[in-house]
């Protein structure tokens, strides 16, 4: 096998490997995130709250990329065209689906605010979610206090749950802010660095896409000419 295709085979098995890393720690810090933000219980079943869509997705993305990254790896070690292809074909797909959602997140940010404040909207507005716990376990993971402000329950002549406050609620100073606007400030700051993490990852994986074309075109064309 020439000098070309020998390197291009080498580069790209340290590349994959590099990237798989890159995988695993997404996953090890997306699962941290999730096990600071905890879980809440309603009625007695337990799930995740809202806030824990991001590092969701981070451990999907991660999870992703270290299968893209092994086959990559396996079809550099094992010269195989199949492979090499299939793999250069995933990053592909990966590579413009990042794309396109930084994209019309960098083009719809405040549709994007907008839709995550309704989220809090419609727990608020549903009475099935407030009596039944579901936004008493949303304030007590985000240490928030009604829709906007506290102002929601006192208009409505109810006293301010337990999750409202920072230790006694007779203290002004110890009542947290409003949950909209704390979901939308998280969410949004979450929101920038998946898309500084995607720009990052899209770079990388053009990278990897270009030596992965590289090296099954030239083991394609070794094995033609070994073939005569």
């Amino acid at each position: 096998m020439d000098c070309g295709t020998s390197l291009a085979k080498y580069i790209l098995f340290i590349f994959n490997t590099i990237v798989s890393v890159i995988g695993i720690l997404s996953i090890v810090y997306g699962v941290l995130i999730l096990r600071s933000i905890g879980t809440i219980e309603v009625n007695g079943q337990v799930g995740f709250p809202p806030q824990a869509l991001m590092p969701i997705v981070l451990i999907g993305l991660g999870s992703i990329v270290v299968f893209i990254s092994f086959l990559g790896c396996c079809g550099a070690i094992r010269e195989s065209v199949c492979m090499t292809m299939s793999y250069a074909v995933f990053l592909l797909i990966l590579l413009i689906l990042q794309l396109t959602i930084v994209v019309l997140l960098y083009t719809n940010k405040d549709k994007f605010e907008d839709a995550m404040g309704k989220v809090i909207d419609q727990a608020w507005d549903s009475r099935e979610a407030r009596e039944g716990g579901v936004f008493d376990a949303i304030q007590k993971s985000l240490q928030c206090c009604g829709r906007a402000s506290a102002a929601d329950y006192l208009s409505n002549l109810q006293t301010l749950p337990e999750s409202c406050c920072e230790g006694s609620c007779l203290n002004p100073a110890n009542i947290y802010g409003g949950c909209r606007a704390k979901f939308v400030d998280f969410m949004s700051v979450s929101t920038d660095n998946a898309k500084y993490v995607a720009i990052g990852l899209i770079g990388v994986e053009l990278v990897g896409f270009i030596f992965a074309c590289c090296l099954a075109n030239n083991v394609r064309n070794y094995k033609r000419r070994n073939a005569y």
